[in-house]
């Protein structure tokens, strides 16, 4: 089979397509045929080596990827050949909220990933994927789609009528656009961009505000709304103490990403206290709730946003692209 490799160590250059033998599932296994894969930042730092994990090599890379069941091993009883499956981040979180130990059951470092023709996980750590969706379409749920689900629906409680923030037009603000729709909420979307913001409006975003016009974005979005219910906060250091800012009383702050980097600034933590704010760190989430989302996608028959496919063989220009940052709206995906 076909599979990308980082040989000998990190970076684009290392990043090879190889000829490996075909994987055999064994005791509650399958082999799962790969069709697509999703390319998430998380992706980007571990093959940057930034990721503090232990990655053997040679490693595969990626963790989101969607197939289709072809063998399965001995005592297999959640799946058949045929089932088309995408495998969940953390292979052993099921239920419940993280426990220690979670991140080193990962798909994509430190666990091999799916960049791959065929790949074999245990039959826990997989589910069903909706049937109206694409290929490409289903391998973007199992990072970008569970964070925001789990952070807004499961954690985050969002109710008809609340209002969110989104930071950019990535994979997680844009499913949390449409989770926040799918539940009647509002969305307040920013970008540098004002082209991608007329395209988040087309999609439904209540209210769209350009940062590279509007610095204080955080002012803005508090006009709007007197105080916003919930922030995805997909940048870290340079947009958390703005993101705390926008929150009403009560509300809700999700740390789901480190784009301007991990190290805050000192900060006076009296706005925290006096908004009585929610501070919620993201790993993701459970399989139950992946199976919740997939039912509800299911249900409305939502479609995620896919910007770009490439192939394969490809997959250094599909990195490249990410890493750039800008040129893109949605989710990157490889077809396999």
């Amino acid at each position: 089979m076909k599979a990308i490799q980082l040989t000998n160590g990190f970076g684009f250059e290392e990043l090879n397509l190889t000829e490996l033998d075909k994987p055999t599932p064994g005791p509650h296994e399958v082999l799962i045929r790969m069709k697509a894969a999703s390319l998430n930042y998380r992706d980007l730092v571990i093959l940057s080596g930034l990721m503090p994990i232990e990655i053997k090599f040679p490693f595969i890379p990626l963790s989101d990827g969607a197939g289709e069941i072809v063998a399965v091993g001995q005592g297999v009883t959640r799946f058949q050949v045929g089932h088309r499956v995408a495998g969940n981040l953390q292979q052993r979180f099921f239920a419940g909220n993280p426990r220690p130990g979670v991140l080193e059951d990962s798909l994509g470092g430190p666990l091999n990933g799916v960049a791959a023709e065929y790949v074999v996980l245990h039959e826990d750590g997989i589910v069903h994927i909706p049937d109206h969706l694409t290929w490409e379409e289903a391998a973007t749920l199992p990072i970008a789609a569970l964070t925001a689900w789990s952070m807004l629906i499961e954690y985050g409680g969002l109710q008809a009528g609340d209002t969110v923030l989104l930071q950019g037009t990535g994979g997680v603000s844009i499913f949390g656009l449409q989770f926040a729709l799918m539940a009647g909420a509002r969305a307040i979307i920013t970008s540098s961009s004002n082209t991608k913001l007329e395209r988040a409006k087309a999609l439904g975003a209540w209210k769209t505000i350009n940062y590279s016009e509007v610095p204080d974005w955080d002012k803005e979005a508090l006009e709007l709304t007197g105080g916003v219910d919930h922030v995805l906060d997909v940048g870290g250091a340079s947009t958390m103490v703005k993101s705390i800012n926008t929150l009403r009383i009560g509300g809700t702050l999700s740390m789901v990403g480190f784009l301007s980097g991990l190290t805050i600034p000192e900060y006076d933590v009296t706005s925290i206290l006096q908004k009585a704010a929610t501070i919620r760190g993201s790993q993701v989430g459970n399989r139950d709730h992946f199976e919740k989302m997939n039912r509800a996608i299911a249900h409305h028959r939502l479609q995620p946003v896919v910007d770009r496919v490439f192939p394969l063989d490809r997959i250094g220009e599909a990195f490249a692209l990410l890493a750039e940052g800008k040129q893109y709206f949605g989710k990157i995906v490889v077809q396999i």
